[in-house]
């Protein structure tokens, strides 16, 4: 396809690349202090509440001793008889993550035992997180422990304050930390536990974290017979946990400590609920997990429905996915190759928070899967602020130093890298670095998530109607071309802008979710020698985007775009569309712009097209769209421009709803994804 526009730089006015190195107040500031040091016998201390964060022991070597004694066994999880034996899932939720020994003890107990639940969640709040060489260091004496720490350290990053999702263990051990005073941060984690630890400094120096209000609110977090096991025995504790309704007995405890306490939550029944402050309140589609293997019928197999197909087949569910194109990722998630990175906002807003979870997410999904360098790579992704662009990123004012594992300014030596021959303007904004952005092939994600022996994929399958069976809750798919098939507990539209037309005959015109077709054209093309010179050291990303080199069979790849173009709804390729994304890479990257001048000249720049779907606030709606009426009854779409950054926390969120999971999501940010908001 050939490009006639006129779309090569004019004269740019220059600067030196020593302006980008000047860094925001807040970032210039000294380093806080480090939250632990160790004393000469190795023993960590607190360096805010002067305790230390472990008992020794009459060997030195109490604190996995301790662990295991006080936590796991007065909670009951060791030993032929643990209550976690062959459940589906089990979830802890502790006050106080420390070192995460307790994390890491439990983790250790769960792979040793050969009747462990299938998932494991452990959630757990901490004010000061200490740092990636602190936790291996703390494991120093325990070799056993030694590789689970080194696997924690690598996903110990970012640690803004707020809910952090970290998936281990091949996607089967569940870390979610709430980031913050425990007071703050658990009214903010959505979970029901069964057994909680409650650890932290002591309460002579730490009396917030065995407040009334805090155990208040560990006990909203408990079900009738949650254990809970602790190693302060002081009698302010006992009471408080007796007046919330614990069973409260005192144990021996390990060496120097005479006692611990164990406790079973067994309210009475006129003993009302505590509440958590800012509670949200659960939907009431969120049923129990239908008995033996669920059933769940997925419409479309693009970066939606392989996201929640996945992540409900690791959980135990047989599902059918049906996708109406010969090939799955047939549509818009069909893109050759995209970008994701976090989205930054000087207000901190929630779009920039979800792109932060989605962004973790979909690296570890990625890392899990599929090939490095092949099918995605985490380059990071360089940010350019174009003045012609109406918002302009910008970086928190108090933007901390665990933020700049996200997002920051560009260093000197990032820009040359990328704008190797052509300074940057004089009256453009310093370029901003996304250490954590990566490029990633979306059909090769989409296949991998698919790749299940619980998933049964269903091609030239066009769903015409869905509706309920008439004997019970469950739903009938109905083929263009075939019988009705197999009933289904629960169906998920996935079907982009298709999605609304399927739900036309079962809701009322004023409940139907607003969803509007995108179309987007990309352009690409092989790299030759000469355009090699000039190609960044990473993604760019601003008005418009560009990548390369991608891995190809053929040969490495460039792709420059996209468009978004509101008006048409088909995916067929447009010329002009073609000359306005390298009129836009010539703002962009002006040394590969000229570089491209004779690909296009000579036709060899070709095209992908595809039709998105967003919504009015430009975030996907996730779950039930009328659960009093249609349980069972979901949709995962409008996606838009940011599935590869949303599509697989989107997943996790739905399937930890239809599990009864903890949420991967603080409450108010799952609330602004919700299916039925107007």
């Amino acid at each position: 396809m050939h490009a006639h526009a006129n779309i090569w730089p004019a004269k740019w006015k220059t600067i030196s690349l020593a302006r980008v190195q000047t860094l925001p107040k807040a970032l210039s500031r000294p380093a806080p202090e480090p939250p632990v040091v160790w004393d000469a016998q190795g023993t960590p201390r607190s360096t805010r509440f002067g305790d230390i964060y472990r008992n020794q022991g009459l060997d030195g070597l109490g604190g996995l001793a301790q662990s295991r004694h006080v936590f796991l066994q007065g909670c009951g999880l060791l030993g032929p008889q643990a209550l976690w034996r062959d459940q589906p899932q089990w979830t802890l939720l502790e006050t106080g993550f420390g070192l995460g020994l307790n994390f890491l003890a439990t983790w250790a107990a769960w792979r040793a035992d050969p009747h462990r639940p299938r998932h494991l969640h452990f959630v757990s709040v901490e004010a000061f997180p200490v740092t990636p060489e602190d936790l291996i260091r703390s494991v120093t004496h325990w070799p056993e422990l030694q590789p689970l720490a080194a696997t924690l350290a690598q996903h110990w990053w970012g640690l803004l304050e707020g809910v952090h999702r970290l998936d281990l263990d091949d996607g089967q051990v569940h870390l979610t930390l709430g980031i913050g005073s425990a007071e703050h941060r658990l009214p903010q984690l959505s979970l029901q536990a069964d057994s909680v630890f409650l650890d932290g400094f002591s309460p002579d120096v730490n009396p917030e974290l065995w407040s009334t209000s805090v155990l208040s609110q560990v006990a909203a977090h408990c079900r009738a017979g949650t254990r809970l096991s602790t190693w302060s025995v002081t009698r302010s504790v006992r009471e408080t946990l007796i007046s919330l309704g614990f069973q409260v007995e005192r144990v021996p405890g390990l060496p120097p400590k005479r006692h611990a306490l164990t406790a079973c939550y067994q309210p009475p029944a006129n003993t009302p609920q505590p509440v958590m402050a800012n509670e949200v309140k659960q939907s009431t589609s969120l049923q129990s997990t239908p008995p033996n293997s669920p059933r769940c019928a997925i419409i479309g197999a693009g970066l939606a429905g392989a996201a929640i197909a996945r992540a409900l087949a690791d959980r135990g569910w047989s599902v059918d996915v049906y996708e109406s194109g010969p090939t799955a990722c047939a549509g818009a998630s069909g893109l050759p190759a995209g970008l994701c990175a976090p989205h930054v906002s000087q207000d901190d807003s929630p779009l920039s928070r979800l792109t932060r979870a989605g962004v973790r997410a979909t690296r570890a999904q990625a890392q899990r899967l599929l090939n490095p360098e092949q099918d995605f790579f985490t380059t990071g992704v360089l940010e350019r602020r174009l003045p012609r662009k109406t918002r302009k990123a910008r970086l928190p004012d108090d933007w901390p130093q665990a933020g700049q594992s996200w997002s920051r300014l560009a260093t000197a030596q990032e820009c040359a890298q990328t704008f190797k021959h052509t300074p940057l303007p004089a009256d453009e904004p310093p370029p901003l670095w996304h250490p954590s952005g990566l490029w990633l092939k979306p059909a090769r994600l989409v296949q991998a998530q698919l790749n299940h022996a619980r998933i049964q994929l269903h091609l030239n399958a066009h769903v015409q109607r869905i509706q309920r069976a008439s004997d019970d809750q469950r739903w009938q798919i109905h083929l263009a071309s075939g019988p009705t098939v197999a009933v289904h507990d629960h169906v998920v539209l996935c079907a982009g802008p298709d999605t609304r037309s399927l739900l036309t005959h079962l809701l009322p015109a004023e409940r139907l979710p607003v969803l509007t077709p995108v179309r987007g054209q990309l352009s690409w093309g092989r790299v030759d020698n000469a355009l090699a010179q000039v190609l960044p050291a990473s993604p760019v990303n601003g008005d418009g985007s560009f990548l390369g080199p991608i891995p190809d069979a053929q040969g490495p790849c460039w792709m420059a775009g996209s468009s978004f173009d509101r008006s048409r709804q088909t995916a067929d390729l447009d010329a002009q569309d073609q000359a306005d994304n390298l009129a836009r890479l010539s703002g962009l990257l002006p040394d590969v712009a000229a570089a491209l001048k004779e690909h296009a000249t000579q036709g060899q720049v070709q095209a992908w097209a595809g039709v998105r779907c967003t919504t009015p606030d430009r975030l996907p709606r996730v779950g039930p769209l009328w659960p009093e009426h249609l349980p069972g009854l979901h949709v995962l779409t409008g996606l838009g421009a940011r599935g590869l950054t949303l599509s697989v926390l989107c997943g996790q969120l739905l399937a930890a709803r239809l599990c009864q999971e903890p949420q991967p999501l603080e409450p108010d940010l799952a609330q602004r994804l919700a299916a039925n908001r107007p």
